[in-house]
């Protein structure tokens, strides 16, 4: 009972919002790439997945946030999406199934271990800020490039952020999704049949174990969700203020929880970056202590929208994408500012956090991974070579420092 006292004493409407919106956001956004990946599969099959991956990033993340009180936002692998639209169509389901529980028992090992919390506390502030910056800066951006099609949708919605930002900064993510659906509204942007209300049910497959797909599937996994998640999800919780809970925790009970609904067609879950800033920053509460609500209250609503997928997957169709991308990028602006922020705060470290957030935020991608592990990957030697011309030059004359 004390705990729920609490648990509505440190409850604020901006924080439930910030987030609902950052589920509504995940729903809109990144769901389409596993549409995608899943072309091809039985409709019932797609069902599923969404709900797997729905009800887990639900159940993660309200129990999470609620246990450390800390706004831990669950979702599933964004780079772990894009992996499967090529990989998918070359494999029987129920093999991929079975590299979904390989490469989740390799991450819960990874995360029981300890090893990824010692790889995180050695990696500078400035370099895990700048990929956090680069990560969030490529979402925001799409907001511009939207008006070309979209421009008095965006302007409006671009006006009522900063409106709000000027005169309620903790509702003005509110007044830009109200102020995006009643221009589309105004305008008969929102088209299609009404969707019809639908509870989603799960389908089991049986996995299959298959070494080829093992090597092909569930390596790849593990690689991109530790370069392309983990880490930007804990650089996020670090750059908001946040230093537990500690990464191996996480990394065990996602992986634990990703193993799980394996059968029922989740290929990962992880700690979100880009939702999850919209949780942790001050627009969700001015005190960091009462954010922890923005973490639950997002899980309920993936427990919620997860429950009901198919229906909420067609009512977001009949919205402009403008709106969807618009509302993501404006709510990011903050999280942006504060991460940059961190990057350039220490002048020794300030070359290497440009190169970690200029190699991030191009997309790149080479032999199968993503601009954020090779931004960590640049990043980091930029910074040892940067150190070793330091400890050179402060020697003295003749001797080699050692």
């Amino acid at each position: 009972m004390g705990y729920a006292r609490q648990l509505i004493r440190d409850a604020s409407l901006p924080a439930i919002l910030a987030g609902v919106i950052a589920t509504l956001i995940s729903f809109a956004g990144p769901l389409v790439i596993v549409f995608q990946a899943a072309s091809g599969l039985p409709p019932a099959v797609l069902a599923s997945w969404v709900w797997a991956i729905s009800i887990g990033s639900g159940v993660l993340g309200l129990g999470l946030s609620l246990c450390y009180r800390v706004p831990v936002v669950i979702a599933w692998s964004i780079p772990g999406s894009v992996l499967l639209v090529s990989l998918l169509p070359t494999v029987d389901f129920a093999v991929a199934v079975g590299a979904y529980v390989v490469a989740s028992a390799v991450l819960l090992a990874v995360g029981l271990s300890g090893a990824f919390d010692r790889i995180v506390a050695r990696l500078p502030p400035a370099i895990t800020a700048a990929m956090l910056a680069g990560i969030l800066f490529g979402f925001a951006t799409k907001l511009f490039v939207g008006m070309a099609a979209q421009l008095p949708l965006v302007l409006v919605m671009f006006v009522a952020f900063f409106i709000g930002r000027r005169w309620f900064p903790r509702y003005a993510v509110v007044a830009v999704l109200l102020s995006g659906v009643a221009v589309a509204l105004a305008t008969g942007q929102v088209g299609g049949p009404r969707p019809t209300l639908a509870v989603t049910l799960p389908v089991w497959v049986s996995p299959r174990f298959d070494w080829q797909a093992i090597v092909s599937i569930s390596i790849p996994l593990v690689l991109v969700a530790l370069t392309g998640q983990f880490m930007p999800g804990i650089a996020l919780l670090r750059t908001s203020g946040y230093p537990r809970p500690a990464a191996g925790p996480l990394l065990a009970w996602s992986a634990a929880g990703s193993a799980l609904l394996a059968p029922f067609g989740c290929h990962g879950l992880n700690p979100a970056a880009v939702t999850a800033a919209i949780c942790t920053g001050v627009e969700a509460h001015p005190d960091p202590r009462r954010r922890y609500v923005a973490g639950a209250s997002g899980g309920v609503a993936y427990l919620v929208l997860g429950c009901f997928a198919g229906t909420v997957l067609a009512l977001f169709g009949t919205l402009p994408k403008e709106l969807i991308a618009t509302l993501a990028g404006l709510a990011l602006f903050p999280s942006i500012a504060a991460s940059l922020t961190t990057a350039v705060a220490d002048a020794s470290d300030r070359d290497a956090a440009l190169v970690t957030f200029i190699v991030c935020a191009s997309g790149m991608s080479l032999f199968g991974l993503g601009a954020a592990f090779w931004s960590l990957l640049f990043g980091v030697a930029t910074h040892l070579l940067l150190q070793w011309r330091q400890v050179r030059v402060a020697a003295p004359a003749g001797q080699v420092p050692r």
